[in-house]
């Protein structure tokens, strides 16, 4: 399966996406990452963009598998899949994530999403897909104390929730690794109470370090519990 082609249409965002587990802190950097001028990141979708991934490889994947010139043939059961268009797909796919789900506004320099659902087994190729649709995507990579987070609400409930959660971790912090300088790790029992630990992330984003902002953001409560 080929998915190496990217999108070139012009667009000027860039963009970064939160990759994370639930109860992580993760509302709270995105607060963080909206409080810089011209950042609009996004909160959940449950995963939605996932869905759009599934469509493109299921294209690229059944394009390859049938013989193209049986398939030019509107006899043929898979008639006309040999014309899936990769690259349009990928434009698609990216204005239709822009027009429904970032929704950039007027002095958006930097858009994207938090989502704590990064949990497939084929995150790496996902994650992949993900950097073809939005070129130069970064990805911030936000952990917590595992125990911590294991004995939230969030978590208690399901079987093995810590076992579970080094899983998910250790898969995230492998594709973080991967990604080089497309990624930046930052940990939420660092940075909570102090906003000097964030200076990096800051200077890996090239954006100016307000402490004062960011402190200001730091006080005011994330995540308040909700009916979704």
């Amino acid at each position: 399966m080929r998915l190496r082609r990217r999108v070139a249409d012009g667009d000027e965002l860039d963009y970064v996406f939160v990759m994370t587990y639930g109860r992580s802190g993760s509302t709270l950097l995105m607060g963080i990452l909206n409080s810089i001028p011209g950042y609009l990141i996004r909160g959940e979708n449950r995963h939605a963009v996932r869905h759009l991934y599934e469509f493109h490889r299921s294209g690229l994947v059944e394009q390859a598998r049938v013989n193209p010139r049986n398939a030019q043939a509107s006899t043929h059961p898979w008639f006309g899949i040999h014309g899936f268009d990769e690259d349009a797909s990928l434009r698609g796919v990216r204005r239709l994530v822009l027009d429904t789900l970032l929704r950039p506004e007027p002095g958006t320099r930097v858009t994207g999403f938090k989502e704590i659902r990064w949990y497939d087994q084929d995150l790496a190729k996902y994650v992949d897909f993900l950097r073809q649709v939005f070129p130069g995507a970064r990805f911030v990579v936000n952990t917590r104390n595992l125990p911590d987070v294991a004995a939230s609400a969030f978590w208690r409930h399901k079987d093995d929730p810590l076992g579970r959660l080094e899983v998910i971790e250790e898969r995230i912090l492998q594709v973080a690794d991967d990604l080089g300088d497309a990624a930046y790790r930052v940990h939420y029992d660092d940075f909570r109470d102090d906003p000097g630990a964030l200076r990096g992330l800051f200077d890996w984003l090239g954006e100016r370090f307000d402490e004062e902002r960011i402190a200001r953001t730091l006080a005011v409560p994330h995540s308040i519990k909700a009916r979704a």
